[in-house]
């Protein structure tokens, strides 16, 4: 493949204007005295304004989303006094979506003719949204290790509250982490086996008995509820939202103390499903916890979201008493 070179006539402006074009770059122009702004058709697509017509730079900012137009305005004020290359990202509302720019030039009035200074517009929505997937994804990984760490130790609690020696210790500890496990396939099938339905009493029994005790203390954890298959999402859904509580009730609530109880009662209301979990015997709550976290809002979001229904929170000193409302139409789902 031969060179090109750009210095050469005919290397012209369709070509390079083909080059800005496929990097999805928009040209600007701002004069600072009148505010006038004049942008390629790219730039107009870009912040979906119609195509010729006059617009400023406080108009174009109208655009920017609320929250970060005002250091937008203050950005762009500023970078006549910038030393060298300056880079400024923002979002921008275009209808119900957010778009993110990036706004790139040249500062400190160094590349001003006639009182307009140039830049570019790039659209940088996609590497944003991927960064705010990692982050998400980094925010999910960190909350579940330290469920995971908080179960390991709850579980070794309750082991040693009924064990008689370390090597019955052991024994029941590695049996507690064998029931996790069995939780885990039962709503995760394996190969093959996709489609195939739980019971709803099995995802509650199956992935509680972990936190049960054994001997003298067992049957702390009760679970009654309608007998009815459960689909693999509404199953994996569920099994989120159970784990979660039952994590929360071992940090905090009833399975962490030895005199502590859990019921479980469901029955049918109408179509839908209600499941009371109710807790007794656990430290006395003197406030309602703050539920903004990440995990409240995981229940949340999965009951809401995937199940269609609703989760109502209930504290009392003997611990606490959750209701959750599932769409009996999705639940088989």
């Amino acid at each position: 493949m031969s060179n090109i070179d750009i210095d050469k006539p005919e290397w012209g402006y369709d070509e390079l204007r083909r080059a800005i074009d496929a990097a999805g770059v928009s040209l600007w122009a701002w004069n600072v005295d009148s505010d006038d702004f004049a942008m390629d058709p790219h730039g107009f697509k870009l912040w979906d304004v119609p195509p010729g017509h006059a617009i400023t730079f406080e108009r174009l900012s109208e655009k920017i989303h609320p929250a970060d137009r005002d250091r937008v305005r203050a950005a762009f004020s500023a970078t006549r006094a910038t030393v060298g290359a300056y880079e400024i990202d923002f979002r921008t509302l275009v209808g119900p979506d957010v778009r993110w720019i990036s706004a790139r030039g040249q500062g400190d009035d160094a590349g001003m003719v006639k009182r307009v200074v140039t830049g570019i517009f790039l659209d940088i929505t996609g590497r944003k949204q991927a960064e705010e997937g990692h982050e998400l994804l980094a925010g999910e990984m960190s909350h579940r290790v330290k469920n995971l760490l908080a179960i390991a130790t709850g579980l070794t609690r309750i082991t040693s509250r009924c064990s008689t020696s370390i090597e019955d210790m052991t024994d029941q500890l590695m049996n507690r982490l064998t029931a996790l496990d069995r939780a885990h396939d039962l709503v995760r099938p394996l190969p093959g086996e996709q489609g195939k339905t739980a019971l709803l009493g099995d995802i509650f029994a199956v992935l509680l008995a972990p936190y049960d005790d054994e001997g003298a203390f067992a049957g702390r954890i009760r679970v009654a509820v309608p007998r009815m298959g459960v689909g693999q999402d509404t199953a994996t859904a569920l099994a989120l939202v159970v784990h979660e509580l039952a994590t929360n009730s071992v940090k905090y609530g009833a399975l962490s103390t030895e005199g502590g109880t859990l019921d479980v009662s469901g029955a049918m209301v109408g179509e839908d499903v209600q499941v009371c979990w109710t807790e007794q015997g656990g430290p006395d709550v003197d406030d309602a916890p703050n539920m903004n976290g990440y995990g409240s809002r995981l229940v949340r979001q999965t009951i809401e979201g995937q199940l269609g229904g609703s989760v109502t929170y209930d504290w009392s000193k003997g611990g606490a008493l959750v209701t959750l409302i599932l769409n009996g139409k999705q639940i088989v789902s």
